[in-house]
């Protein structure tokens, strides 16, 4: 039965846990039932979170909002104070650092009356929540999902953007979650949300580690900066740490985060000594499924993974890891992950044809290695890739995706990624130069900047026995070129040049 709505806090209680100092201080005070950081989605008497922005100060908006009272900075507060706006405001020094604390107080704390598992890493983090849901689902939980491919509730998609939302969004799913009897959550927990605040408020059960390698050095200046912000979640010192810490220590990154957590459990699938739980890949299907050993507290267990990729070995341990961590039956959680299916993660599309051709997400340089790694692994004839990389984003991984395409393919045709607001010529320049490099006599690189004509050759080029792979957009419906998102699915786009070439109706994906 889903619990009663909490009654709302006042807004001197909510100044209270911010710190803040109150200007305009109501006669009366308010109730305070929403929070948004969108001067366009405040709910009238609502509290709008007024930030700075990159271009311009949210509070520039605040004035033309229903909100009942504003929470800024000096800044903001400067901002509003030239205007004849009278309305409550609530002034910090760092907004961001209150905000989520603020949301989880204003939608009752939601987060501490359900299970609440974070998954962080640079790769797998979609994959193990996936996981997770249809582990924890078969195990008779009750599973709220939160990630990049979206949000669901009891496997109903519900709207949400960003990989974690941010913290007023985050809280308000939370109860909405609890509202609809949700007893586990699983979600994603990306770098940037640690940095900026998106997950505060929020109380985690477990967090799980996945590994580290290089992506957003546009964000973060260096991977010590990189690790540092993951490192957040697992640091008993930090506000930010979940109470139980699960690590998989297969990359030293992974082996170094788990001397700083508290007792972590510890994960690998490479032998490593003193594992608490440990996988081994048993077998290789030719669909690429995965008969797998997996140890967990002295107890054995086996069973088939449908997911290609020794990668995603580590990202089922990982997640019976965390499933057993937090209680769950694990024998019921592994009966679940018979039938796992990630969207856009290895995805293969089947019409017919006597060569593989996948789906994939990978846009950073060890993860472009792994399912070409994977691909090698799975046929006797040459493997081909579609690759390029996004616009507005870290610029040195470039060369990289480049030469690990190179090192492992028979074919890498490079092409446009989501090209944003950079010149798509430059950014494909990038990527050719690390391919060449990395070439050999054996190896062809085209350039193709059209990513449906690429695609196109990249399938025309197969023979039976190949293997061809898109990787970089995997489940995203849109390409973003400038400042519009047109619509393209990579999954479409091999049916339709499937088709072009006269094999049939798709016969499943795996």
């Amino acid at each position: 039965m889903a619990m009663a709505q909490p009654e709302a806090p006042t807004l001197h209680r909510l100044a209270e846990i911010a710190g803040a100092e109150v200007f305009n201080a109501p006669s009366v005070d308010l109730v305070v039932e929403s929070v948004s950081l969108d001067s366009t989605a405040v709910e009238p008497g609502g509290l709008f979170a007024a930030l700075p922005g990159t271009r311009v100060h949210g509070a520039r908006f605040a004035f033309d909002s229903p909100a009942g009272a504003i929470l800024t900075d000096h800044a903001g507060y400067a901002i509003i104070s030239e205007t004849s706006d009278r309305r409550p405001i609530l002034v910090v020094e760092d907004i961001r650092a209150v905000l989520g604390e603020v949301a989880a107080e204003v939608y009752g704390h939601p987060s501490e009356h359900m299970t609440l598992i974070g998954v962080t890493g640079t790769s797998g983090k979609t994959t193990t929540t996936y996981l997770l849901e249809r582990g924890l689902t078969a195990a008779g939980c009750r599973v709220g999902l939160i990630g990049t491919t979206g949000t669901r509730i009891a496997g109903e998609d519900v709207p949400s953007s960003l990989t974690t939302p941010e913290a007023p969004m985050l809280q308000a799913l939370f109860a909405r979650m609890l509202r609809a009897g949700v007893t586990h959550v699983v979600m994603e927990v990306s770098s940037h949300a640690l940095m900026l605040g998106r997950t505060g408020g929020s109380r985690f059960n477990v967090a799980g580690f996945t590994n580290l390698s290089q992506d957003h050095l546009d964000f973060h200046e260096t991977m010590e900066d990189y690790f540092a912000a993951k490192a957040q979640f697992f640091d008993p010192a930090s506000p930010l740490a979940a109470a139980r810490s699960v690590i998989c220590v297969d990359d030293d990154w992974g082996a170094r985060l788990s001397t700083i957590a508290s007792d972590p459990i510890t994960v690998g699938t490479r032998g490593q000594a003193n594992l608490d739980v440990e996988a081994t890949q048993l077998g290789v299907e030719p669909t690429g499924a995965q008969d797998v050993l997996v140890r967990v507290q002295g107890a054995e267990y086996r069973f088939t993974l449908p997911l290609p990729g020794t990668f995603n070995v580590a990202n089922a341990a990982l997640a019976i890891a965390l499933a057993d961590a937090v209680g769950v039956d694990v024998p019921a959680f592994i009966q679940g992950l018979s039938t796992a299916a990630v969207p856009g993660r290895m995805e293969r599309i089947s019409a017919g044809q006597e060569f593989i051709a996948v789906v994939d997400y990978a846009h950073k340089p060890a993860a472009v290695a792994a399912v070409l790694d994977t691909l090698r692994g799975q046929v006797k004839g040459r493997i081909g890739v579609a690759v390029g990389a996004g616009g507005d984003r870290d610029v040195s991984k470039r060369p990289l995706m480049g030469a690990e395409a190179a090192r492992r393919a028979n074919l890498v045709v490079v092409t446009d990624d989501n090209p944003r607001t950079e010149d798509p010529a430059a950014i494909r320049a990038a990527v050719l130069a690390g391919a060449r490099d990395a070439a050999d006599q054996d190896t062809e690189v085209r350039e193709v900047g059209d990513r449906a004509r690429a695609i196109d050759e990249l399938v025309a080029w197969a023979r039976p026995g190949d293997a061809v792979i898109v990787v970089g957009k995997g489940h995203e419906v849109g390409q973003i070129v400038g400042d519009t998102t047109h619509h393209f699915d990579d999954r479409e786009e091999v049916r339709r040049a499937l088709a072009s070439l006269g094999y049939g109706q798709e016969t499943g994906e795996e």
